[in-house]
């Protein structure tokens, strides 16, 4: 009989470490009054967004990639701030950076701006790293500093010219945010956060996904979302709420027109948000972080095996 590896992956020290962290962080959201709240995980609907793939469970719908409709439903009911340490799932999704599963800690700030919300994420990421610094940088910047390109208004021709240089590519023909996310996510991404904690701020109104749109310092309109990136791994995602149920719903549709391009599976939108949307969300921010990323970081462990107890190559 072939010797089978049961232990866990992760040292006991990992995982004791990770014990403290998430009770301190949940000892922050109680001093601050932010109410903790379970929702399910598995459900008849799923996100609409082409880039993150469910997980489908026939006869009951499926795993969730994020507790973000249900909490917004509770938000629109009168909950106030809430916050939740949530089991996620999200398919093809395997490596150093990535399991199936994972804990996402996600929460929302009833009367928060965006930078009051930064402040915050900043303060969670410090009960795991300790006291470190903070730089903003803006999406169009950063791009300007690396390509010398304004990704708002170049060409897609500059964006494929900029990624043939900088990246061994098996294609050719894309779509301007697939280059746009190719750019950031293998050039400019392994270089921020280099000793401090990084936000990146104002993305192209093309990804604002369920955060509202504004106009930046040059008049030009971006979404109202950050990315929080440290040692060059992205930990959080943060938006300024969309409040407006019917330009939810053409997001949607847009969603699903590009899913079927892509020959993706279809989905339906989930109309129990639409109409949470359409009673009315309060102004809010809220923010997406991914709580096995931090562990690892604060650990100085190199993957997220070393810091699950379980992941999916022990199963």
């Amino acid at each position: 009989m072939p010797k089978i590896d049961w232990r866990p992956s992760a040292p006991l020290a990992h995982l004791r470490r990770r014990a403290r962290i998430v009770a301190e962080i949940r000892a922050y959201f109680a001093e601050h009054d932010v109410l903790e709240v379970e929702t399910p995980q598995l459900c008849p609907r799923t996100v609409t967004d082409p880039h993150l793939q469910s997980i489908r469970v026939p006869g009951y719908g499926y795993l969730q990639t994020s507790p973000e409709y249900a909490m917004k439903r509770l938000l629109a009911s009168g909950s106030g701030s809430i916050y939740q340490i949530a089991r996620v799932f999200r398919a093809d999704e395997v490596g150093r950076l990535h399991n199936p599963e994972f804990t996402m800690l996600e929460w929302y700030r009833v009367g928060f701006t965006p930078d009051r919300l930064i402040d915050e994420v900043a303060a969670i990421a410090r009960i795991a790293l300790g006291e470190i610094g903070i730089v903003c940088r803006s999406y169009r910047d950063l791009f300007r500093t690396h390509f010398g390109l304004d990704p708002l208004s170049c060409s897609l021709d500059s964006l494929r010219s900029a990624a043939r240089q900088q990246l061994d590519l098996a294609f050719d023909d894309a779509d301007r945010d697939t280059w746009l996310e190719l750019l950031m996510s293998q050039v400019i991404e392994p270089r921020l956060g280099i000793g401090e904690l990084c936000f990146v701020l104002d993305y192209p109104p093309s990804q604002a996904a369920l955060a509202r749109l504004h106009a930046d310092a040059d008049g030009q309109a971006v979404a109202s979302r950050f990315e929080l990136y440290y040692r060059g791994v992205e930990l959080a995602n943060g938006y300024h709420e969309l409040l407006d149920a019917d330009e939810q719903g053409a997001r949607f549709a847009a969603d699903l027109r590009e899913r079927e391009l892509l020959g993706l599976p279809a989905v339906l939108p989930d109309e129990r948000l639409h109409a949470a949307l359409a009673h009315g969300l309060p102004d809010c921010s809220g923010v997406a972080l991914g709580l096995d990323r931090l562990i690892m970081l604060a650990v100085g462990a190199d993957s997220l095996r070393e810091v699950m107890a379980f992941p999916v190559s022990h199963l």
